[in-house]
Order: structure tokens, then C-alpha cells, then sequence
């Protein structure tokens, strides 16, 4: 089971890898650090991914828990790259 879990872990940490390609691509073509954090795009995140996780019969608290910790995360990524960008 470790082994499995091992695998998945690994296409995990490969899908993270594309999704903070794309943050840093949005960095990049944002104008102001007021634009990175996104209350409405949040909440749509939230709720998408909580209705997916519905429809495979996943726990859907702890996909939502999950994604909001990503979604933290991901944040002070682009606010990192925006930073680094302007400080080129």
C-alpha cells in the first residue's frame, strides 16, 4: 500500500509542479500585487474542487482543507515572483 501511495505522491508533486508553472506565468502578466490574492477566485476554486471530490466520493473537508492550504501556499509563490520579477 506504501508503495501505491508512493506513486501517487510522486504525480502529485508533478501536477504541483505545472500548476505553480502557471502562477508563475500569472506573476508575470499581473500589474500590482493587490491583483494576486483573489477572494472570488478562491471561493470558486473551493467550490469546485469540494464538488469534485463529491462526485469521486472523496472527503470532502479534507480536498477543501487541502486546497486551502495549496491555495495559501501558491499565493506567497506569486507574491514571490512578483517580487522578483520587479526587482529585476
Amino acid at each position: 500500500m506504501r508503495a501505491e501511495i508512493d506513486v501517487l505522491d510522486r504525480a502529485i508533486v508533478a501536477l504541483l509542479a505545472d500548476r505553480l508553472h502557471y502562477i508563475d506565468e500569472a506573476a508575470r502578466i499581473k500589474q500590482s500585487r493587490d491583483q494576486v490574492r483573489d477572494e472570488a477566485r478562491i471561493a470558486d476554486v473551493i467550490g469546485k474542487v469540494a464538488a469534485e471530490a463529491q462526485r469521486l466520493g472523496a472527503d470532502t473537508k479534507v480536498v477543501a482543507a487541502a486546497y486551502r492550504s495549496l491555495i495559501e501556499a501558491s499565493i506567497l509563490h506569486e507574491l514571490d515572483a512578483f517580487d522578483r520579477r520587479l526587482s529585476r
